[in-house]
C-alpha cells in the first residue's frame, strides 16, 4: 500500500485581513474614554509601539495625524485621518498606501450602567491588511498579543489620567479571525 506523502508546513500563508472586534463594560465615563482615545497627540506617550505622533492637520472634527509603529526590528510610519465625535466615536483610517492596504479603527463609546454615569460601554475594533508578506506573518503570529495590548494601554492610560475604575471592567463580547 501507497501512502501519501506527509508536508509539514513551515510557512502557513497568513491570512489577507486581520480584524478584532470588542465589547466592554467599563468604569469610566463615555466623555473620559474619548479624552483618552482622541489625544492622538500624545499616543507615543502610552500606546505600545507607537514611537512618534505628530498632528499633521485639525479642522474642526477631523485630525490628520502621522504615526511611526515601531515593532522592532521593523519601523513604519503612516498618515492617519481621525473622524472624532464627542463623546461617541473616534474612527480613524489610513490614509498613504505604503504600509497597508487597509487600516481602520472605531472606538464607540456608550451610556453604561444607569445607576452609575461613570461607566460605558466601548466598542472597539480594528481592521487590517498590510501590504508586505513580511508584515502578514509578523501579524498572524502576533496579531492577538499586539491589539489586546493596544487596547489595555488605553484602559490603563485612563486608570492613571482618572483613577480607580468605578465598576471592573467586564467583557460583553468578543471577535477576532
Amino acid at each position: 500500500m501507497i501512502r501519501p506523502l506527509r508536508y509539514l508546513h513551515f510557512f502557513k500563508i497568513p491570512q489577507k485581513e486581520k480584524k478584532y472586534v470588542a465589547r466592554k463594560l467599563i468604569g469610566y465615563s463615555s466623555e473620559q474614554m474619548y479624552s483618552v482615545v482622541s489625544d492622538v497627540k500624545n499616543y507615543r506617550q502610552f500606546l505600545p509601539f507607537c514611537t512618534q505622533s505628530i498632528i499633521l492637520e485639525c479642522k474642526d472634527d477631523v485630525i490628520y495625524a502621522n504615526l511611526e509603529i515601531g515593532f522592532p526590528p521593523i519601523v513604519e510610519n503612516y498618515t492617519s485621518k481621525v473622524l472624532l465625535i464627542r463623546p461617541h466615536m473616534v474612527h480613524a483610517v489610513g490614509l498613504d498606501g505604503r504600509l497597508f492596504h487597509s487600516l481602520e479603527t472605531v472606538w464607540k463609546f456608550a451610556p453604561g450602567l444607569k445607576s452609575n454615569p461613570q461607566s460605558c460601554i466601548v466598542d472597539f475594533s480594528v481592521r487590517f491588511e498590510f501590504k508586505s508578506v513580511i508584515h502578514k506573518q509578523l501579524a498572524s503570529m502576533f496579531f492577538d498579543k499586539v491589539v489586546m495590548q493596544m487596547e489595555s494601554a488605553f484602559f490603563n492610560e485612563a486608570k492613571r489620567r482618572y483613577g480607580k475604575e468605578s465598576v471592573p471592567s467586564h467583557i460583553l463580547s468578543y471577535v477576532n479571525n
